[in-house]
């Protein structure tokens, strides 16, 4: 929130947001000033996109979850509430995303939603779960967090982007996902050896068809084209989180720009 705090007084045509702010950091009506602050201060550039994270991160710090759907919508419902009590008026409420449940969440009460690391070939079915008025209404944010790189050696920015996923991949509710996505023996194998305590194993076990459709990488052509599909599934706003396979986080940025600049 303090960052996009900073993108607010520094920008001034750009939409910007959070994706996964989670909603256990604050009390709701401390969140619905911040967000209300910000989507002043941008002029309604900004969107407050909210979910409940991890495991890792609820035990990191101290937070004990309760049922996500239920969390969820008892948050938007006080955040909104504190709005109409004198917080300010809210920027759109963008749902965090994986499953079927959380999407018809959305699809019931937020202004959009968004996955992290989600599946290009499953995004039809998932919007499934979106009533169609939702699902056609041009301001209804519909996004995807992709991992992205930008390499002229297609397997060095594979072997970056399993590294980046492979937290991932040791999440159950991720695991979840991608086998309802139609991965199943890759989520299998690499439960097997997480439970054998094989963590070695885990980046040789993500498939490059389960890769190439949760990610970008490759050659800038291979990003382009790359991008292009994720539009054509119905992402109307690709998110792209990039690594390097030759530097740093600057290095990652300054690739990304150079392929759409």
């Amino acid at each position: 929130m303090g960052l996009a705090t900073a993108i607010a007084l520094s920008t001034e045509t750009i939409s910007f947001g959070t994706t996964v702010q989670p909603i256990y950091l604050r009390q709701p009506s401390d969140f619905a000033g911040a967000a209300s602050f910000i989507h002043e201060l941008s002029g309604g550039r900004f969107r407050f996109g909210i979910g409940v994270t991890h495991g890792p991160v609820h035990e990191r710090l101290g937070v004990t979850p309760g049922r996500p759907l239920s969390d969820v919508r008892a948050f938007v419902a006080k955040v909104r509430k504190a709005s109409e009590q004198g917080a300010g008026a809210l920027p759109p409420i963008v749902l965090a995303t994986l499953r079927r449940r959380m999407v018809e969440l959305a699809g019931e009460i937020a202004e959009g939603v968004v996955w992290a690391n989600g599946a290009r070939s499953h995004m039809k079915t998932s919007f499934g779960a979106l009533p169609k008025e939702k699902r056609d209404a041009p301001d209804f944010f519909i996004g995807d967090m992709i991992p992205a790189c930008v390499s002229d050696d297609p397997a060095a920015a594979a072997a970056v982007m399993r590294r980046t996923l492979a937290g991932y991949v040791m999440l159950p509710n991720y695991r979840n996902y991608w086998i309802e996505a139609g991965y199943e023996e890759e989520m299998r194998a690499i439960e097997g050896a997480q439970r054998a305590g094989d963590a070695a194993k885990i980046p040789g076990l993500m498939s490059e068809r389960w890769l190439k459709d949760v990610t970008l990488y490759g050659t800038a052509s291979d990003v382009r084209e790359g991008l292009e599909a994720w539009y054509a599934a119905g992402v109307r706003t690709p998110i792209l989180v990039p690594s390097s396979a030759s530097g740093g986080q600057m290095k990652a940025f300054e690739e990304m720009f150079a392929v759409f600049g």
